[in-house]
């Protein structure tokens, strides 16, 4: 018989990914995980039946407390909010079962779902719960629980556009890249959607655009004036984060950035560059 210990640990992975599609954060989601630890020390494991679905409703009703919270604090952020990117390549799905809602682009758009919404799209669609099980999670009727999945999920697709295959991505992202290395503006203009919109995440701590660049040639402009910013600097390398490639910048005075790309059928669509140093330690 596992030791209290024992099973934690062995959904420690699971709740960390519940946590971390709900809030976007990872260190959000870690104070999250450590609450459930003090939950699970004193519950009256003898009344449970299944650790795994328990801890998993516990993080979850955590989760949707601390949204609360977040979202207040998300309210006075300086300039646009990320989701903090975190590495997969040791867990390419977080827990998962599914690698749905992982994507810095994906976790932006469940912003704008309800917390209730946001759970059930969670729980269902990267972890493979059943409807009857999400409903006891969030304590309504099966039904609703169905109905609050299917708004989730015809929001995401409705907001996120189509996508394309990863070959067709990483062809455009690799001719992204040469043509901002090389400042060829007509280049990186072709592989930039008409409204293609950039996003920068400073958080008031390092200088970064307070409102997203909107439109293929403000972006192509800003893009390459970023450059000039890190001419003669360490070269962009390749990093995967949140199970998409992307790309690292950085500078020998310690400056970094994390770029995240949504691609769509008409070119790179959203561009994520993650800047506020506090955000980019589990790269």
């Amino acid at each position: 018989m596992s030791s209290p210990v024992d099973t934690f640990e062995e959904q420690r992975g699971r709740m960390f990914g519940i946590a971390y599609r709900m809030l976007g954060s990872a260190t959000e989601a870690e104070d999250v995980v450590q609450d459930a630890w003090l939950r699970w020390q004193s519950a009256d494991r003898s009344d449970v039946l299944e650790p795994g679905a328990y801890l998993a409703t516990v993080v979850t009703r955590l989760s949707l407390t601390a949204l609360d919270s977040a979202r207040a604090r998300r309210e006075v952020y300086v300039g646009p909010w990320l989701p903090e990117p975190v590495s997969t390549t040791d867990d390419p799905l977080l827990g998962a079962e599914r690698s749905e809602a992982m994507s810095l682009a994906v976790l932006l758009l469940l912003e704008r779902l309800t917390p209730a919404e946001r759970a059930a799209y969670v729980l269902h669609e990267a972890f493979g719960y059943p409807f009857g099980r999400i409903a006891e999670v969030l304590e309504t009727s099966e039904a609703n629980a169905r109905k609050l999945g299917s708004r989730a999920r015809a929001h995401l697709e409705r907001e996120g556009g189509a996508q394309v295959s990863p070959a067709e991505r990483d062809r455009l992202l690799a001719a992204f890249v040469a043509a901002a290395e090389s400042g060829d503006l007509e280049a990186l203009e072709a592989v930039l959607s008409e409204d293609v919109v950039t996003w920068s995440d400073g958080g008031g701590v390092v200088s970064a655009a307070r409102r997203p660049v909107v439109g293929r040639s403000r972006v192509a402009a800003f893009l390459l004036g970023l450059g000039e910013k890190f001419a003669g600097e360490r070269a962009p390398y390749p990093l995967e984060a949140n199970g998409q490639p992307g790309i690292m910048l950085s500078r020998k005075d310690g400056f970094d950035a994390y770029m995240a790309f949504d691609v769509g059928p008409g070119g790179i669509r959203n561009i994520l560059m993650v800047m506020n140093p506090s955000k980019l330690g589990r790269l």
